[in-house]
């Protein structure tokens, strides 16, 4: 239950917002979603299920909801607030933005702190190396070859700023684009970060991380999340006991879930940094002298030796097969994820040996690591060996992983994993095998919904045909388990502010003859001195489209030309000069894409956002779908159409003065059942229906 002074405290704190901001209006949707956060949190619906789905729509306030409703609580008890999104952008606004005016101006004391992955850290002693004089001899120790001057000045630049503080040591803060490949000799890793010595004892990563210890709110990604729950959960982040998790942008959750479950190998690579495995071992038992090392460097070159010939029988029988499995394409998918028994025999004995090869190249990191520890070994000598058994381990854990999804036998009850092989061309031909789990959501319910404190799930777009199921079932929420559910609409006037018109097209989308009936159609929807997005599924319609009417001297900035950046900095000109611009985009415009008031009035969806299942995953999907009797185009392709056409449409009203039109040229909407069900899912516009 919510005590009286948490109440009294979320009170006051929303109280003193308004009397801080001018033109404050109290809006009733906040103030419901305050409310319900936080008696879910509190255990007031459910004791032991303290979870919470919400859509709320553009303008309700969500950010300022979620933290007021969880942070009081979470102080009070004693606990932690994880907010975890999707993007940079919205990371960046609450932590320079949303939780410095709650704290400011709200009276709410707490600490908090943005938390990234190690590897956007830079380790100090690689860097303090990186600049070393050339008389040094750990010089050459950090970088395969010499890195040219630029990239050296830049190196002495980071180090000098890392020394007087005015730099944090994060690749985000760094004021100017590192390449990656510089910055991967100088990031910090788990394997050769030795903390216990003096010179990694003050490397950004664990100065970071001691803020986190420290702070009330940690704000991450959801693949920082998802990182943790692989290891077990409070591993890098809190136990999930100790936090209130709140998930923004969840409908992105499940699909990061699926990526961190799935795992790719090459098998020709793999049989190259194979036959390095036993190099790697022999220098690093020379080089700690002790005979408890000799025991795990000869069973490394034994197992390096058998994974070896297992892989080499993998590779044949990929090569033998090669006119079955690329007549068509270069890729091939397992039918229900069903791999020959040969296949399936092997990746049992490649996924033992990685096992074995793993828990003895680990054996001989530590050991090598206690001899620094005991200054046995100099440093500088240790290091490119520790970073190097490191890198093995990493590949080690990546092929036991794909190899055990190989190996197991998926139950008859669940979805089989889905499971293919490409064929890669270039410099070197490659056959790169991969596996994926088609349902994720048992591991959150597992790993993350089981144990934790309690947990908002909040996006403005988490129902799909105006229903949480699809959701639901991807994110592993059951249907009676005690889980909360809340829609809460948008404050915006919608029938006064926009007007949604289905204009009479003659083509439906499918028509070879529609692309040329969007051109023609396009020139009347975007009118002269106004803002217009238009919405695209693809970017060979697109360019087709754009290269048209340009040819009919309309003016265009097309997505693909310039970056984003450019291309909403170069719209906004137009529209502070009141002069026409148009902006063409894809999928990728039709989310995070912010243009209030006047820079955007007209909005133009070129077809709606179906996307047909290419990728194996989806594909996989869709086919399993079938077997159990269902249709895979009603449960998975319109669920997320209207998904994304909500989303597009979202485009146009930004704030609650905001006005325009939306147009959408897909007949479907008319032509079709189910497009009276997309319709009814978007926001109450102003409909103009001209059939």
């Amino acid at each position: 239950m919510l005590s009286d002074n948490i109440k009294d405290t979320i009170r006051q704190a929303y109280k003193n917002i308004g009397q801080e901001l001018e033109n404050f209006t109290p809006r009733k949707q906040q103030t419901f979603l305050i409310a319900e956060i936080a008696k879910t949190l509190a255990g007031e619906y459910d004791k032991s299920r303290k979870i919470i789905t919400i859509e709320a729509g553009t303008g309700t306030g969500k950010s300022l909801a979620y933290a007021l409703g969880s942070i009081p609580l979470a102080k009070a008890r004693k606990k932690k607030v994880c907010i975890a999104t999707a993007t940079v952008a919205l990371q960046e606004q609450l932590v320079d933005k949303d939780l410095p005016f709650l704290k400011k101006f709200g009276g709410v004391d707490f600490s908090f702190t943005l938390v990234k992955g190690r590897q956007r850290y830079v380790c100090a002693q690689k860097l303090s190396q990186a600049v070393s004089d050339d008389d040094n001899p750990q010089v050459g120790f950090t970088f395969a070859e010499r890195p040219s001057l630029s990239d050296l000045n830049n190196l002495k630049a980071m180090h000098k700023a890392l020394k007087d503080n005015s730099w944090q040591g994060d690749i985000d803060s760094w004021k100017e684009p590192i390449a990656p490949q510089l910055w991967h000799q100088i990031q910090s890793d788990k394997h050769s970060c030795l903390k216990h010595l003096s010179e990694h004892t003050h490397c950004p990563f664990h100065k970071a991380r001691e803020t986190t210890e420290l702070s009330d709110v940690l704000v991450i990604n959801h693949s920082l999340l998802l990182a943790d729950l692989s290891l077990g959960g409070g591993k890098i982040l809190p136990d999930p006991e100790e936090c209130f998790f709140v998930i923004d942008e969840a409908h992105h959750l499940p699909k990061v879930a699926r990526d961190h479950a799935s795992a790719s190998v090459t098998v020709k690579g793999a049989l190259d940094w194979a036959a390095k495995l036993q190099e790697t071992s022999d220098k690093m038992a020379r080089l700690i002298k002790s005979q408890s090392a000799i025991s795990p460097s000869l069973k490394i070159a034994d197992d390096a030796q058998d994974l070896i010939v297992e892989l080499t029988k993998v590779k044949g029988f990929i090569e033998t097969n090669a006119a079955v499995y690329f007549d068509k394409e270069a890729l091939y998918r397992f039918e229900n994820g069903l791999i020959p028994s040969t296949l399936k025999h092997w990746a049992a004995d490649i996924s033992d040996i990685s096992k074995k090869l793993i828990s003895q190249t680990i054996k001989l990191y530590n050991l090598l690591m206690d001899a620094v520890k005991e200054n046995e070994v100099q440093l500088y000598l240790a290091e490119p060996l520790l970073g190097e058994s490191g890198f093995m381990i990493n590949r080690l854990e990546n092929l036991q992983a794909l190899w055990q999804m190989y190996a197991h036998t998926d139950s008859e009850k669940g979805a089989p994993l889905a499971r293919w092989i490409e064929k890669t061309e270039g410099k070197k031909q490659d056959y790169v095998l991969s596996a994926s789990p088609l349902e994720v959501g048992f591991t959150l319910e597992d790993g993350l919904w089981s144990k934790c404190e309690g947990a908002v799930l909040c996006s403005a777009t988490v129902r799909a045909l105006n229903s949480f199921d699809h959701f639901r079932i991807q994110a592993g929420l059951s249907k009676n388990d005690g889980s909360q559910y809340q829609f809460v609409a948008s404050p915006f006037d919608y029938q006064s502010n926009a007007t949604l018109v289905i204009p009479t097209m003659k083509c439906e989308p499918s028509s070879d003859k529609f692309p040329e009936e969007v051109i023609e159609k396009l020139p009347a929807l975007m009118p002269e001195n106004e803002a217009s997005l238009v919405l695209f599924s693809s970017y060979w319609q697109m360019e087709r489209t754009a290269e048209a009417l340009r040819k009919k001297g309309h003016k265009i900035l097309v997505q693909g030309e310039q970056s984003r950046q450019s291309i909403i900095k170069r719209h906004k000109v137009l529209c502070d000069k009141n002069a026409t611009s148009i902006v063409f985009g894809t999928q990728s415009f039709s989310e995070g894409l912010d243009l209030p008031g006047k820079y955007l009035t007209n909005l133009v969806i070129a077809k709606l956002p179906f996307s047909v299942p290419t990728s194996p995953v989806e594909e996989a999907h869709a086919e399993h779908i079938t077997n159990k009797g269902g249709n895979p185009f009603m449960q998975i392709a319109v669920p997320e159409t209207s998904k994304k056409l909500i989303q597009a449409c979202g485009r146009l009203l930004r704030n609650e003065k905001d006005t325009g039109t939306i147009s959408i040229l897909d007949r479907r909407l008319v032509s079709k059942r189910y497009g009276q069900d997309l319709l009814n899912s978007l926001p109450p516009f102003k409909r103009k229906v001209e059939y």
